[in-house]
């Protein structure tokens, strides 16, 4: 069996980069909050080490999260990150204080004693720069743990227990920020757990095609298909489980880019001989969108209206056991923690929080404990075409949350001709690939204009493009002046009802990629 290694969730909006960094190591991992886990449930999972991640509470306080005490008594490798440090800390018999040292952001670690943890990163005395994040800190080592590093604000900032193989900072390695906090986890990974790093996308393959043959049996599948990445690799991952059993559904929301809806049929139909139902719905969405300004009323609207065409679809087809999606990994974590924990909600996404109650269907989400990059290699694995493995993300309810405001089939014209000239721009300047998602975005505002020697009142168009390695932090890119000039200049001669163009050049945090 791939080596595993399991990851204690308490709570921090950086756990996902956690997991990300293990398995950039080739090691597979599991995120499983910490009130769901067990002894039994640890033994049963077979971990090589346990990884435990921050978190928002205090251990200061009562009734705040815990590791399960036995997890420390089975000779598993511990790693605790951040609040895991004072947990494991506060419960091995060490102590943890509120402190009137805060530390926040980036900080100099100096390393002060030798410790596998360390082993061919840093130098005795050498000093780098970590990401810190914590009001509390450890002020007594439980016993047999020794300080390896400390910052100014965490005189024990890194500690350890070399003989039961227990690690811990008050640092994130996780980050970034952290410049060298990605060897720190593979030397936890490999030196410490032994993890071989074999996990690859082939392995994975192989696992979830079994997996999905033991979930839906001899049970009819039907996919929703969109067109975008997410789907797309997991309809062809489906289908080549369990073949004629799954039929894909695109519905037609009346939101999508443009041309894109021709472009799903000829692909899929035409090109992969998967059976698929196109159905234009758009008269439906847009009829109940109207005059909803709530971007998450407009998420579940759509949730909502797309179980609804699903179940309509599925009777005519003579039933269907599973609905399958293709939820990601930050889908998942940012609306709820993976399996039910304690991370705060950010936003609901089309597939995860919108989905009724009622729904008839059970779901098949093979792709739920990945990230962006990870489908795109699947993807490639199962032998898609790059030009659409390698397409931008496109949320679910598509242009709905590019248009603040009431939507109308108007606007959401007018937004996928800019949308369209925007994207041809950025592919002509050979700038595609460098761009994690780019888009266009109608403002609900109207500015006053010259056109010609006319007047003209109508809306701005705003440009938005980010670099991200997985949708969870991001940056705006830096195009060139002239780059967006020639943007502004063909959206406005080209696309009727725009006469301003602006280019977004927030971060995520504090701003989240999509407008809604």
């Amino acid at each position: 069996m791939t080596d595993r290694i399991l990851i204690v969730d308490f709570g921090s909006q950086v756990t996902q980069l956690i997991a990300r960094r293990v398995r950039e190591a080739g090691v597979y991992c599991e995120i499983h909050p910490f009130n769901t886990i067990t002894e039994e449930s640890i033994r049963a999972f077979e971990p090589k080490g346990v990884i435990l991640s921050g978190g928002p509470a205090s251990v200061t306080h009562q009734d705040t999260p815990r590791a399960p005490q036995e997890l420390f008594e089975m000779g598993l490798p511990v790693f605790g990150i951040c609040y895991g440090q004072q947990t494991m800390c506060a419960q091995l018999g060490g102590s943890v204080e509120a402190s009137d040292h805060q530390e926040f952001g980036r900080a100099d670690l100096e390393l002060t004693a030798s410790s596998a943890l360390f082993d061919g990163i840093w130098d005795l005395g050498e000093r780098d720069q970590v990401w810190m994040s914590h009001g509390d800190r450890v002020t007594a080592l439980p016993p047999g743990f020794k300080v390896v590093a400390q910052s100014e604000g965490a005189p024990f900032a890194a500690i350890a227990d070399e003989e039961r193989h227990f690690y811990a900072v008050q640092f994130h390695p996780e980050v970034v920020h952290t410049l060298r906090g990605e060897k720190l986890l593979r030397n936890f990974l490999h030196q410490v757990a032994g993890c071989t790093g074999d996990w690859t996308m082939a392995a994975f393959r192989e696992q979830e095609i079994a997996k999905i043959r033991a979930q839906v049996g001899d049970g009819k599948v039907i996919c929703g298909l969109s067109g975008g990445v997410d789907s797309s690799v997991a309809a062809v991952l489906i289908h080549e489980a369990i073949g004629d059993q799954l039929t894909c559904i695109f519905v037609d929301h009346g939101l999508m880019r443009q041309n894109e809806a021709e472009q799903v049929v000829s692909v899929f139909r035409d090109h992969y001989n998967i059976p698929l139902i196109h159905r234009d719905a758009s008269d439906l969405f847009l009829g109940e969108l109207a005059g909803v300004t709530d971007p998450e009323r407009k998420r579940k609207i759509i949730g909502g209206l797309f179980i609804d065409v699903f179940e309509e679809e599925a009777e005519k087809i003579g039933g269907a056991d599973f609905l399958a999606q293709g939820t990601l990994y930050p889908d998942v974590i940012e609306s709820v923690s993976f399996h039910g924990g304690p991370s705060v909600t950010i936003k609901s996404h089309h597939n995860v929080g919108g989905l009724p109650e009622r729904m008839n269907m059970k779901l098949v989400e093979p792709l739920r404990e990945l990230f962006k990059d990870e489908v795109r290699d699947l993807g490639r694995e199962l032998g898609l075409p790059e030009v659409l493995v390698g397409r931008h993300p496109f949320p679910g309810p598509g242009l709905a949350i590019r248009i603040p405001g009431d939507i109308t089939r108007e606007k959401a014209d007018i937004l996928r001709k800019a949308d369209a000239v925007y994207l041809d721009e950025i592919r002509k300047a050979g700038l595609y690939d460098e761009i994690w998602q780019a888009f266009a975005v109608l403002l609900p505002v109207k500015t006053v204009g010259v056109m010609g020697d006319s007047r003209t009142y109508e809306y701005v168009c705003g440009l938005r493009a980010v670099t991200s390695t997985d949708g969870m932090t991001a940056d705006s890119y830096p195009f060139e002046h002239a780059f967006l000039s020639r943007c502004a200049t063909r959206i406005i001669n080209e696309v009727r009802g725009v006469n301003r163009v602006v280019y977004d050049v927030t971060s995520k945090p504090p701003g989240t990629i999509e407008w809604e």
